[in-house]
């Protein structure tokens, strides 16, 4: 049966959970791989919260922290989700996958081959399908969000997020400087224009808009100059931050009839 198909995510950041989310609600039995040190930002809705806290829950659904190949077998036989330190996914060669997915949204190939299981699939740009991967999924918001492309290239990166509200770059806070970050702020939060956000070391951060803060990167983290602190949605409605978002249960969707469509 398909649903016996066995899936690898590279990633486990919110789009990457919104796709495990789909996948894991049709029945699929899914390992997910991440970095030692996840900069995801919307925390309350990606599985690779687990990395920090050994467990998650999103929706409902459980992942845990894998220490080796046995702990991932182990957390798949409880029918829940493994989150596994692995860059490379070097796992892919000691389990039989038939699926593995690229959700790690770099905008360019990590390593990721046509060859690295039955069928490949690769989140937005940085991979031309038939070539790098079997199929490519639209990540970019607008008509084509979503959609499977079977030759060729997904939409390049603008560079700017979606626009929720009216409000596109204002929304998405990041790093001006080299440093390490903190904040007092939890996802949840309200914020108002001119808010001191956080900091990178004594440096502050502020709000260029009011709402409900989304997404939050952890405090103490070292980041880079344009690492992502924060996504603040002007809507400031409180449920959308606890909640996977439209975009990622889209591009969820088209990774969904990918799977299907090949196999």
């Amino acid at each position: 049966m398909i649903k016996d198909k066995l899936i690898l995510i590279r990633g486990a950041g919110d789009l990457a959970t919104g796709v495990a989310y789909r996948l894991y609600k049709s029945g699929f039995k899914i390992v997910m791989t991440e970095v030692e040190k996840p900069l995801t930002v919307r925390r309350t809705v990606a599985f690779s919260e687990a990395i920090y806290q050994g467990y998650c829950e999103v929706e409902g659904i459980k992942a845990y922290r894998a220490e080796g190949l046995q702990e991932v077998k182990d957390i798949l036989a409880e029918g829940n989700i493994p989150v596994i330190i692995d860059p490379q996914a070097k796992v892919k060669d000691k389990m039989d996958f038939s699926v593995l997915i690229d959700a790690i949204i770099a905008k360019r190939n990590l390593g990721t081959a046509i060859d690295d299981a039955e069928v490949v699939i690769a989140l937005g740009p940085g991979f031309e399908a038939g070539v790098d991967v079997d199929a490519v999924i639209e990540t970019n918001r607008g008509h084509f969000l979503g959609r499977v492309i079977r030759a060729g290239r997904a939409q390049e990166n603008t560079g700017l997020p979606g626009m929720i509200a009216g409000y596109s770059r204002e929304r998405v806070l990041k790093a001006p400087i080299i440093g390490r970050f903190t904040s007092r702020y939890s996802i949840g939060d309200m914020i108002e224009a001119g808010g001191v956000f956080g900091y990178i070391d004594q440096q502050p951060i502020k709000a260029e808009i009011s709402g409900v803060i989304r997404g939050v990167l952890r405090s103490d983290i070292m980041v880079k100059i344009g690492t992502k602190l924060g996504d603040i949605d002007p809507r400031g409605e409180i449920k959308h931050s606890t909640t996977i978002s439209d975009k990622a249960l889209a591009i969820g969707g088209g990774v969904l009839e990918a799977i299907l469509s090949f196999s």
